[in-house]
């Protein structure tokens, strides 16, 4: 392949977009690679494609390997599919949903378990015929509410869905493997830092769930990881280790106290031990947070305290994670108007139960711990609110925030925190689909067997935003080879004979199977030339300039920054070496 800047569809900025908030989201739109239509919706311009092209010949080569086989689905789908398994009122707001013209109910597809999982029942009969492993590369919907950073959440994205069809459980776990090693495979082909890290099914549903999360300081996903046992999980899905229990008969009894002007946990604090003599911490206080939980599909809205210890604020993305598929909201003024039993800022859970409102508390809240918290009167608190004596919690959640030095589950040495992007996600999803398919083999005593089923998902377009967060520098794009959309930058200075040079060059290396760019643009000063050169990224960069007079050109590493001079005669042999 051999491209000429002079004819190419490119056009590089020198100054950020105005919405660009991430460095991906700048680079990709300077350097010429997409273009932005609507808000989280894009167009690939040329060399921009070639990326997306040579990250999806990676995926795509990859489930080959692993004896995946690929099919394509439609992105307009019917919604009887997802009422069968109720996501369409699951998905809620995040479904693009539509009509045809005779009003018939239509959605653009955010993930297809329902189609594979329609297409094995109607091809597959017997346990002979299974284990299979289907995938598809395609565009998928989401109306995400807030689409940002340009592809890295967009509402218009290319995926890599693939899902596994097992006979039992052991097959399942046998095929999660074989995506998970063919996802390290991917992953370290694409030259992208990642960890890999346990996660929550949320509206996917099943058990064992995994994410491949690529570390950057941009990253909307929280991670924790233990350096000492390699524990890692995304925030959401963080156990957290609840204490020994203690017992009853040594706590002291309920004492109610009064507490003006104590807005805070600090000033309630504040008060309790100056005026109450009290020595207690914000993190033997208990707060008591109300939300409201609907269930998308359904007119019902609960009412629902969430007990976490003072010291911590609820973390509403792992509340939402843990209430799935309902859909959490902060109680309001008004939400509290109609609840009058419950005293905005002075609630505690000794009344909850006789209100029928449901109680779950943070995992650190067992029997016999003994807490600071509302008294439910205005103006009151009450000391020594001891669980399972004063209370009893109706469950525990996983709500509170995760912090730097809480224990690992798995060891109890100190966690870090990191911030990361989702690449990709392994589910074992069971049942579920199957059931609601009711997809079945006959088994060789002609009983039926229920299929279990994986979900495999890999963002491919996502994937060059991300591989664009970790591999550019102050100067622009820094692309791996393999991604890149040719291997070799020759710039041509601007004299007519560097110029014919230059594409002399790149004739050669192209004939002996490099891909080139050529920038041989006559009009274009080599300075605008060496910026563009840097911007866009690819991994070789050869200067033929005032060198050529000494029969010499200019080789550089756009990763290392080196830079050699080497003779013009030896240079295809000399560059497809360092290619090698």
């Amino acid at each position: 392949m051999l491209l000429r800047m002079s004819s190419l569809f490119l056009r590089t900025l020198r100054d950020d977009p105005a919405d660009a908030e991430v460095p991906s989201h700048k680079l990709l739109v300077r350097a010429g690679y997409v273009r932005r239509v609507a808000p989280g919706i894009y167009s690939w311009l040329p060399l921009g494609k070639m990326v997306l092209e040579n990250v999806t010949r990676i995926v795509r080569e990859e489930m080959n390997r692993m004896g995946g086989q690929e099919v394509l689905f439609p992105a307009l789908l019917p919604r009887e599919y997802y009422e069968a398994t109720g996501r369409w009122t699951e998905y809620g707001d995040t479904l693009f949903r539509l009509q045809d013209r005779k009003g018939a109910d239509y959605l653009l597809g955010p993930t297809h378990e329902e189609l594979f999982t329609d297409m094995v029942k109607g091809e597959y009969s017997s346990y002979k015929d299974y284990p299979v492993t289907l995938y598809q590369i395609q565009t998928k919907y989401r109306d995400e509410a807030r689409p940002r950073a340009g592809i890295l959440r967009g509402r218009e994205f290319l995926m890599k869905d693939s899902y596994s069809f097992d006979l039992d459980d052991d097959g399942l776990k046998h095929s999660y493997e074989q995506h998970r090693d063919t996802y390290i495979r991917t992953f370290d082909r694409l030259g992208i830092n990642y960890k890999i890290v346990f996660a929550q099914s949320g509206a996917m549903g099943g058990s064992a769930s995994e994410e491949f999360l690529a570390p950057t300081p941009t990253g909307e996903d929280t991670f924790v990881a233990c350096h000492s046992c390699g524990y890692a999980a995304n925030a959401e899905a963080v156990v957290t280790p609840a204490p020994a229990a203690r017992p009853l008969e040594d706590a002291a009894p309920l004492q109610v106290m009064d507490t003006p002007d104590t807005p805070t946990i600090e000033t309630l604090v504040s008060y309790v031990n100056e005026h109450h003599g009290l020595s207690v911490t914000a993190a033997d206080t208990l707060k008591n947070v109300v939300v409201k939980v609907t269930t998308p599909g359904s007119d019902k809205v609960e009412t629902l305290v969430i007990g976490v210890p003072g010291d911590r604020e609820v973390d509403f993305k792992r509340l939402e994670a843990a209430l799935a598929p309902g859909e959490p909201a902060i109680f309001e003024a008004a939400d509290f108007a109609k609840h009058p039993g419950l005293v905005r800022g002075y609630i505690g859970p000794q009344v909850l139960r006789s209100l029928g409102i449901r109680y779950l508390v943070d995992p650190r809240v067992v029997t016999g711990t003994s807490w600071v918290t509302g008294a439910n009167e205005p103006g009151k608190h009450a000391a020594n609110v001891v669980a399972g004596r004063d209370f009893t919690p109706d469950g525990t959640i996983e709500a509170a925030e995760v912090r730097a030095g809480d224990p690992c589950p798995r060891c109890g040495s100190g966690l870090s925190i990191d911030r990361g992007i989702e690449i990709g996600h392994i589910f074992q999803l069971g049942r579920k689909y199957a059931d609601a398919a009711g997809l079945d083999a006959l088994g060789p005593d002609g009983k039926p067997i229920r299929i279990t089923m994986g979900s495999y998902g890999i963002g491919v377009s996502r994937a060059v935003a991300v591989i664009a967060e970790q591999a550019h520098d102050a100067l622009g794009l820094v692309w791996p080879r393999e991604v890149a959309p040719a291997d070799v930058h020759i710039v041509g200075t601007g004299k007519e004979n560097q110029v014919e040079a230059a594409l002399e060059l790149g004739a050669e290396l192209e004939s002996r199977g490099v891909r080139v760019l050529v920038d041989d643009r006559p009009s274009v000063s080599p300075g605008v030339k060496f910026k563009d050169a840097e911007l866009l990224g690819l991994p070789t960069i050869v200067v033929v300039g005032r060198g050529l007079s000494q029969g010499v050109v200019e080789l550089r590493d756009r990763v290392s920054g080196e830079k050699s001079e080497i003779p013009l005669s030896e240079a295809a042999d000399r560059i497809i070496a360092a290619l090698a």
